[in-house]
């Protein structure tokens, strides 16, 4: 089985907040271990001092000089800063603590590109301790786009219960309406959808797109985004052979529980898709990078200074990133099967028809 277990690097986030103490919770369970290689890219005191912090001396970790020397059945680290002599101060913004997870998110990154692991999950950063000259990003989006040189990606939301995208990512309010365009909109929408076919195994899958204004701009009463930019591309994308509707008014939309009708919604902004994702499902949520080369998730939420190495971090949302990279590098690997196959294919697609009759 060892031959079939999937290699997954995990970056160590901030060495403040509760990165490495999701990353110790969740790689103690034991179970994981038979489905994946974890590879965490970190510092063997950042772990020390987290297990000391919250009581886990029960998890135990194998180091290794390379992730090409993981081993099976047990937690492996790859030690990225060979000198670390600075204090841990959890729970403190700190630009050597910043530096210290971009140097984590760099390793994992490069053996990523060179296939010396399979998938990624990301623990939480800190988006302004981690700025330097060689991370000038709003997040981990922006940058493992740019290192798979493409602009093309999409923030994607995924649990069981919802699964949302959104349009223009991190970018303040007061510029969002700017950034919203048919082209943006249709560019996200073939993300989403592909997304959707090729990483989750959805067949011919329904979209909801949401309106920018209160209750979708009522027709123009309340802004004309929605019959101007946002009802042509929810066309086009019905034209390319999507199954595009809407645009919603978002408030309503969640409120009467009709995402659950689709199998994706696509948000016009960061707030509008997110808060209704995290109160939904916060504990389950993992943040997947659609539209790159490789496989990305992360846990939903962020650093958490205010709970740092008090023991008090929810390890779920990360677990679940840990799960769902493994199903997702899975089903591509599906899906590129099939569709070398054509008559494996077909097969597929007739049987999922007889489980519907």
């Amino acid at each position: 089985m060892s031959e079939n277990r999937i290699k997954i690097g995990i970056t160590s986030g901030d060495p403040h907040g509760v990165g490495p103490e999701i990353i110790i919770k969740a790689l103690s369970d034991n179970r994981l271990l038979d489905h994946i290689t974890p590879v965490i890219y970190a510092n063997p005191e950042v772990i020390k001092a987290h297990k000391k912090a919250i009581g886990g001396d029960d998890f135990n970790y194998n180091t290794v000089k390379s992730a090409a020397d993981a081993l099976p059945k047990k937690v492996n680290l790859v030690n990225v800063w060979k000198e670390f002599g600075q204090q841990i101060e959890m729970g403190k913004p700190d630009k050597e603590a910043g530096a210290f997870a971009f140097k984590s998110l760099e390793a994992a990154v490069a053996d990523l590109a060179s296939n010396k692991i399979d998938a990624l999950v990301t623990a939480p950063i800190n988006k302004d301790t981690i700025q330097s000259k060689d991370f000038q990003f709003p997040g981990h989006t922006e940058y493992l786009a740019q290192f798979a040189q493409t602009e093309k990606v999409l923030m994607f939301l995924v649990s069981d219960v919802l699964k949302v995208g959104i349009v223009t990512g991190h970018v303040s309010i007061k510029e969002v309406a700017q950034h919203i365009t048919k082209e943006k909109i249709m560019e996200k929408l073939m993300l989403m959808n592909d997304s959707l076919v090729r990483d989750f195994g959805v067949n011919k899958p329904k979209i909801a797109v949401l309106g920018l204004n209160p209750h979708a701009g009522d027709n123009g009463l309340l802004g004309n985004e929605e019959k101007d930019i946002i009802l042509p591309a929810v066309r086009e994308a019905n034209d390319k052979g999507m199954y595009a509707f809407g645009p919603y008014g978002a408030d309503g939309f969640f409120g009467n529980a009709s995402y659950r009708k689709f199998d994706a919604v696509l948000a016009m902004y960061h707030d509008q898709g997110l808060a209704p994702f995290k109160a939904l499902a916060f504990e389950s949520g993992v943040n997947f990078t659609a539209g790159l080369p490789v496989v990305r998730t992360s846990p939903d939420h962020g650093t958490s200074f205010d709970i740092a190495g008090q023991g008090k971090a929810d390890e779920s949302s990360f677990r679940a990133a840990i799960y769902a990279a493994a199903d997702i590098y899975n089903q591509r690997r599906l899906y590129r099967e099939y569709s070398s196959n054509p008559l494996r294919r077909q097969e597929v697609k007739d049987s999922r028809d007889d489980q519907r009759e």
